[in-house]
Protein backbone atom coordinates (compact mmCIF):
# COMPACT_ATOMS: atom_id res chain seq x y z
CA UNK A 1 0.00 0.00 0.00
CA UNK A 2 1.06 3.56 -0.71
CA UNK A 3 -0.83 6.78 -0.43
CA UNK A 4 0.63 8.73 -3.32
CA UNK A 5 2.64 7.06 -6.06
CA UNK A 6 2.46 3.51 -7.32
CA UNK A 7 5.78 2.15 -6.06
CA UNK A 8 4.92 -1.26 -4.66
CA UNK A 9 6.08 -4.47 -6.28
CA UNK A 10 3.47 -7.15 -5.58
CA UNK A 11 5.84 -10.04 -6.32
CA UNK A 12 8.57 -8.72 -4.02
CA UNK A 13 6.06 -7.94 -1.27
CA UNK A 14 4.81 -11.53 -1.26
CA UNK A 15 8.36 -12.96 -1.09
CA UNK A 16 7.69 -13.39 2.64
CA UNK A 17 3.98 -13.92 2.18
CA UNK A 18 3.52 -16.34 5.07
CA UNK A 19 5.22 -14.02 7.54
CA UNK A 20 3.22 -11.04 6.33
CA UNK A 21 -0.05 -12.97 6.43
CA UNK A 22 0.23 -14.25 10.00
CA UNK A 23 -0.58 -10.89 11.70
CA UNK A 24 -3.55 -10.48 9.36
CA UNK A 25 -4.87 -13.87 10.44
CA UNK A 26 -4.28 -13.02 14.10
CA UNK A 27 -6.23 -9.79 13.70
CA UNK A 28 -9.08 -11.53 11.88
CA UNK A 29 -9.33 -14.15 14.62
CA UNK A 30 -10.14 -11.41 17.14
CA UNK A 31 -12.98 -9.88 15.10
CA UNK A 32 -16.13 -11.11 16.90
CA UNK A 33 -18.70 -13.31 15.20
CA UNK A 34 -21.19 -11.26 13.22
CA UNK A 35 -22.93 -11.18 9.86
CA UNK A 36 -21.61 -8.07 8.14
CA UNK A 37 -23.09 -6.97 4.85
CA UNK A 38 -20.52 -4.35 3.87
CA UNK A 39 -16.84 -5.03 4.55
CA UNK A 40 -13.89 -2.89 3.45
CA UNK A 41 -10.30 -4.13 3.31
CA UNK A 42 -8.51 -0.79 3.58
CA UNK A 43 -5.06 -1.03 2.01
CA UNK A 44 -5.88 -4.40 0.47
CA UNK A 45 -2.62 -4.81 -1.44
CA UNK A 46 -2.61 -8.04 -3.45
CA UNK A 47 -6.02 -9.07 -2.09
CA UNK A 48 -4.87 -12.07 -0.06
CA UNK A 49 -6.66 -10.76 3.03
CA UNK A 50 -9.69 -9.70 0.99
CA UNK A 51 -10.01 -13.36 0.04
CA UNK A 52 -9.93 -14.35 3.72
CA UNK A 53 -12.63 -11.82 4.54
CA UNK A 54 -14.80 -13.15 1.73
CA UNK A 55 -14.22 -16.74 2.88
CA UNK A 56 -15.31 -15.90 6.42
CA UNK A 57 -18.35 -13.90 5.30
CA UNK A 58 -19.32 -15.23 1.86
CA UNK A 59 -22.58 -13.26 1.77
CA UNK A 60 -20.88 -9.93 2.45
CA UNK A 61 -19.91 -7.37 -0.15
CA UNK A 62 -16.13 -7.18 0.30
CA UNK A 63 -14.44 -4.12 -1.19
CA UNK A 64 -10.66 -3.87 -1.31
CA UNK A 65 -9.28 -0.33 -1.46
CA UNK A 66 -5.67 0.55 -2.28
CA UNK A 67 -3.71 3.28 -4.04
CA UNK A 68 -1.33 0.94 -5.91
CA UNK A 69 -2.38 0.00 -9.41
CA UNK A 70 0.22 -2.77 -9.38
CA UNK A 71 -1.23 -4.31 -6.23
CA UNK A 72 -4.83 -3.92 -7.37
CA UNK A 73 -4.13 -5.65 -10.68
CA UNK A 74 -2.78 -8.64 -8.77
CA UNK A 75 -5.77 -8.56 -6.40
CA UNK A 76 -8.39 -8.43 -9.15
CA UNK A 77 -6.81 -11.39 -10.94
CA UNK A 78 -6.49 -13.47 -7.78
CA UNK A 79 -9.79 -12.69 -6.02
CA UNK A 80 -12.62 -12.29 -8.55
CA UNK A 81 -15.28 -12.63 -5.83
CA UNK A 82 -14.30 -9.28 -4.31
CA UNK A 83 -14.53 -5.76 -5.66
CA UNK A 84 -11.48 -3.50 -5.78
CA UNK A 85 -11.13 0.26 -5.95
CA UNK A 86 -8.17 2.57 -6.37
CA UNK A 87 -8.14 5.58 -4.06
CA UNK A 88 -5.94 7.84 -1.97
CA UNK A 89 -6.48 6.26 1.43
CA UNK A 90 -5.94 9.52 3.28
CA UNK A 91 -9.07 10.95 1.62
CA UNK A 92 -11.12 7.86 0.76
CA UNK A 93 -14.66 7.60 2.05
CA UNK A 94 -17.38 5.01 1.39
CA UNK A 95 -20.72 5.64 -0.29
CA UNK A 96 -22.61 4.50 2.81
CA UNK A 97 -22.16 3.16 6.32
CA UNK A 98 -20.11 0.00 6.78
CA UNK A 99 -20.22 -3.04 9.04
CA UNK A 100 -16.46 -3.64 9.20
CA UNK A 101 -13.35 -1.73 8.24
CA UNK A 102 -10.36 -4.06 8.31
CA UNK A 103 -6.86 -2.70 7.72
CA UNK A 104 -3.71 -4.80 7.80
CA UNK A 105 -0.30 -3.05 7.83
CA UNK A 106 -1.52 0.09 6.07
CA UNK A 107 -2.45 2.98 8.34
CA UNK A 108 1.14 3.46 9.53
CA UNK A 109 1.75 5.12 6.15
CA UNK A 110 -0.89 7.79 6.80
CA UNK A 111 -0.33 10.90 8.95
CA UNK A 112 -2.48 12.57 11.60
CA UNK A 113 -3.99 9.54 13.32
CA UNK A 114 -5.87 11.73 15.84
CA UNK A 115 -7.97 12.88 12.87
CA UNK A 116 -7.79 9.74 10.71
CA UNK A 117 -9.05 7.12 13.16
CA UNK A 118 -12.14 9.03 14.36
CA UNK A 119 -12.90 9.69 10.69
CA UNK A 120 -12.81 5.95 9.98
CA UNK A 121 -15.07 5.30 12.95
CA UNK A 122 -17.57 7.77 11.49
CA UNK A 123 -17.95 5.51 8.44
CA UNK A 124 -19.33 2.68 10.59
CA UNK A 125 -22.95 2.00 11.43
CA UNK A 126 -23.86 1.42 15.10
CA UNK A 127 -22.45 -1.85 16.49
CA UNK A 128 -19.92 -2.12 13.65
CA UNK A 129 -16.19 -2.73 13.97
CA UNK A 130 -12.84 -1.21 13.10
CA UNK A 131 -10.00 -3.76 13.10
CA UNK A 132 -6.47 -2.67 12.28
CA UNK A 133 -2.88 -3.78 12.63
CA UNK A 134 0.23 -1.69 12.08
CA UNK A 135 3.97 -2.32 12.28
CA UNK A 136 5.52 -0.52 15.25
CA UNK A 137 9.05 -0.48 13.84
CA UNK A 138 9.82 3.24 13.46
CA UNK A 139 12.53 3.08 16.14
CA UNK A 140 14.05 -0.25 14.99
CA UNK A 141 17.26 -0.50 12.90
CA UNK A 142 15.17 -1.85 9.99
CA UNK A 143 13.64 1.60 9.53
CA UNK A 144 16.11 3.90 11.27
CA UNK A 145 19.02 2.95 9.01
CA UNK A 146 17.04 3.68 5.85
CA UNK A 147 16.59 7.29 6.92
CA UNK A 148 20.16 7.59 8.20
CA UNK A 149 21.69 6.36 4.94
CA UNK A 150 19.31 8.59 2.98
CA UNK A 151 20.71 11.62 4.87
CA UNK A 152 24.33 10.75 4.04
CA UNK A 153 26.15 13.02 1.55
CA UNK A 154 26.21 10.36 -1.16
CA UNK A 155 22.41 10.09 -1.31
CA UNK A 156 20.86 13.16 0.32
CA UNK A 157 20.78 15.23 -2.91
CA UNK A 158 18.52 12.62 -4.49
CA UNK A 159 16.36 11.68 -1.49
CA UNK A 160 15.38 14.95 0.12
CA UNK A 161 11.94 14.67 -1.44
CA UNK A 162 11.20 11.18 -0.15
CA UNK A 163 8.52 11.53 2.54
CA UNK A 164 9.31 9.96 5.88
CA UNK A 165 6.86 7.48 7.31
CA UNK A 166 5.15 9.14 10.29
CA UNK A 167 5.59 7.49 13.65
CA UNK A 168 2.48 5.80 14.96
CA UNK A 169 1.10 6.72 18.38
CA UNK A 170 1.64 4.71 21.53
CA UNK A 171 -0.90 2.12 22.61
CA UNK A 172 -1.91 4.43 25.46
CA UNK A 173 -2.43 7.32 23.05
CA UNK A 174 -4.70 5.18 20.89
CA UNK A 175 -6.67 4.15 23.96
CA UNK A 176 -7.20 7.78 24.95
CA UNK A 177 -8.20 8.64 21.39
CA UNK A 178 -10.61 5.79 20.76
CA UNK A 179 -12.12 4.85 24.11
CA UNK A 180 -14.53 7.83 24.25
CA UNK A 181 -15.75 6.88 20.76
CA UNK A 182 -16.05 3.10 21.27
CA UNK A 183 -18.38 0.77 23.12
CA UNK A 184 -15.66 -1.87 23.26
CA UNK A 185 -11.95 -1.43 22.66
CA UNK A 186 -9.08 -3.90 22.64
CA UNK A 187 -5.47 -2.83 22.02
CA UNK A 188 -2.37 -4.98 22.21
CA UNK A 189 1.16 -5.35 20.85
CA UNK A 190 2.87 -8.50 19.59
CA UNK A 191 6.49 -9.02 18.58
CA UNK A 192 6.91 -11.70 15.90
CA UNK A 193 10.33 -13.30 15.69
CA UNK A 194 10.59 -13.95 11.95
CA UNK A 195 13.15 -16.61 11.00
CA UNK A 196 14.21 -15.48 7.53
CA UNK A 197 16.38 -17.51 5.18
CA UNK A 198 18.65 -16.41 2.37
CA UNK A 199 21.45 -13.91 1.95
CA UNK A 200 20.63 -10.41 3.16
CA UNK A 201 17.16 -11.61 4.10
CA UNK A 202 16.26 -8.43 6.00
CA UNK A 203 17.07 -6.36 2.92
CA UNK A 204 14.82 -8.63 0.85
CA UNK A 205 12.07 -8.12 3.43
CA UNK A 206 12.39 -4.34 3.34
CA UNK A 207 12.66 -4.28 -0.46
CA UNK A 208 8.98 -5.20 -0.68
CA UNK A 209 7.84 -2.23 1.39
CA UNK A 210 9.77 0.44 3.27
CA UNK A 211 12.96 0.40 1.16
CA UNK A 212 11.16 0.93 -2.13
CA UNK A 213 10.56 4.70 -1.88
CA UNK A 214 14.29 5.29 -1.44
CA UNK A 215 15.40 2.98 -4.24
CA UNK A 216 12.79 4.26 -6.67
CA UNK A 217 13.78 7.90 -6.03
CA UNK A 218 17.44 7.26 -6.75
CA UNK A 219 19.03 7.30 -10.21
CA UNK A 220 19.49 3.74 -11.38
CA UNK A 221 23.27 3.89 -11.06
CA UNK A 222 23.01 4.93 -7.37
CA UNK A 223 20.66 2.16 -6.26
CA UNK A 224 23.25 -0.63 -5.87
CA UNK A 225 25.38 1.54 -3.56
CA UNK A 226 22.39 2.47 -1.39
CA UNK A 227 21.27 -1.12 -1.17
CA UNK A 228 24.82 -2.26 -0.34
CA UNK A 229 25.13 0.30 2.46
CA UNK A 230 21.77 -0.76 3.86
CA UNK A 231 22.69 -4.44 3.58
CA UNK A 232 25.88 -3.85 5.57
CA UNK A 233 23.90 -2.08 8.30
CA UNK A 234 21.30 -4.86 8.40
CA UNK A 235 23.94 -7.59 8.65
CA UNK A 236 25.30 -5.82 11.73
CA UNK A 237 21.89 -5.19 13.30
CA UNK A 238 20.44 -8.62 12.44
CA UNK A 239 23.33 -11.08 12.06
CA UNK A 240 22.79 -14.34 10.23
CA UNK A 241 22.97 -17.43 12.46
CA UNK A 242 25.24 -20.39 11.78
CA UNK A 243 22.25 -22.33 10.43
CA UNK A 244 21.62 -19.65 7.79
CA UNK A 245 18.64 -18.09 9.57
CA UNK A 246 18.36 -14.35 10.20
CA UNK A 247 16.07 -13.44 13.09
CA UNK A 248 13.99 -10.30 12.59
CA UNK A 249 12.02 -9.19 15.68
CA UNK A 250 9.02 -7.35 14.28
CA UNK A 251 6.62 -5.52 16.62
CA UNK A 252 3.03 -4.84 15.57
CA UNK A 253 0.19 -2.95 17.24
CA UNK A 254 -3.40 -4.25 17.04
CA UNK A 255 -6.64 -2.35 17.62
CA UNK A 256 -10.22 -3.60 17.55
CA UNK A 257 -12.93 -1.03 18.25
CA UNK A 258 -16.71 -1.51 18.36
CA UNK A 259 -18.80 1.62 17.89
Amino acid sequence: MNTTTDIWDAKQYMHFGNERLRPALDLLAYVPEQEPQRVVDLGCGTGNVSALLKARWPDADVLGVDSSENMLAAAAAAVPDCRFERADLAHWQPDGLLDLIYSNATLQWLPDHPTLLPRLLSFLRPDAWLALQMPAMHDAPLRQMQAEIARSPAFAPYLRGVPQQPSILTAENYYDLLSPRSCKLDIWETTYLHALRGEDAVVEWAAGTSLRPYLDALPEDKRPAFRAAYAEAMREAYPQRENGVTLLPFKRLFIIANV
